[in-house]
């Protein structure tokens, strides 16, 4: 299954799909009834700033069969560029609907990624909110480079038609991409921190500041020296970079 070529746009280099949640499930169910393998990116302001310093995060991206708008400063991009987005799709919110998803399609899953507490406590929650789904294995994140081969194929012996890894970026998405031929999983999607805040870990922001796109505030006040550099600069960075297409647009017409 591919996307309909009219849902999805470049935006600042990077291709994004104009989908919703209920949109972007319906396709991820038809790619596992078909036994794809498929890698998932969601892109934020953070991630279109990473990629126009790392051509290959961006060959990645672009090459994805599914790609959602996981920021809400994506959309607002978009739509202020004339693209009509219809929603954000944000990667946490994705991962929590997959695994109810799974348990409702007998979906075999594999988690990835965190610490070795913070991923069992990740499985037991979901376990025991979900009694009927299907946990094939998981492992934490802390491993050698020369040790990636060899989790690959212990992944792949599963037999996971989901495959969540919990890194940040670029590290989740070159780790997919360099193994997903070895995996071979229907789905394989980069959850990032998510392990970390449905394990308690990390907090996430009040709805209402998700709503009104201040989740990255939210982020930046619990950890503001870390995150400087990620939402002070990286943000306004990427302002400069959707004025400046604007511009651009302006003098071709």
């Amino acid at each position: 299954m591919r996307i309909d070529s009219s849902k999805r746009i470049s935006l600042l280099g990077t291709n994004i799909d104009c989908l919703t949640m209920n949109e972007t499930l319906d396709c991820i169910e038809a790619y596992i009834a078909q036994k794809e393998n498929i890698q998932h990116i969601a892109v934020n302001a953070g991630k279109i700033n990473l990629m126009s310093e790392d051509p290959e995060l961006q060959m990645i991206a672009n090459q994805c069969p599914l790609i959602n708008a996981d920021g809400q400063s994506i959309v607002w991009a978009a739509r202020f560029l004339g693209y009509k987005v219809p929603e954000r799709v944000a990667g946490i919110d994705l991962f929590i609907r997959l695994v109810e998803l799974a348990a409702q399609n007998k979906y075999r899953i594999f988690y990835f990624g965190a610490e070795e507490s913070i991923v069992e406590k990740v499985v037991y929650i979901h376990q025991k909110k979900y009694p009927d789904l299907e946990i094939v294995g998981y492992r934490n994140g802390y491993f050698n480079e020369n040790q990636s081969l060899q989790i690959a194929k212990e992944i792949a012996d599963t037999r996971p038609d989901i495959l969540f890894v919990a890194f940040s970026s670029p590290k989740k998405e070159k780790w997919i991409y360099t193994y997903k031929d070895v995996l071979q999983v229907p789905f394989s999607m980069g959850v990032g921190g998510s392990f970390d805040v449905i394990a308690g870990k990390t907090k996430r922001a009040p709805k209402w500041m998700q709503r009104m796109g201040l989740e990255w505030l939210y982020r930046f006040m619990q950890e503001p020296r870390r995150m400087y550099t990620r939402y002070l600069k990286g943000n306004w960075l990427f302002l400069k970079k959707v004025w400046f297409e604007k511009k651009q647009r302006g003098q071709e017409k």
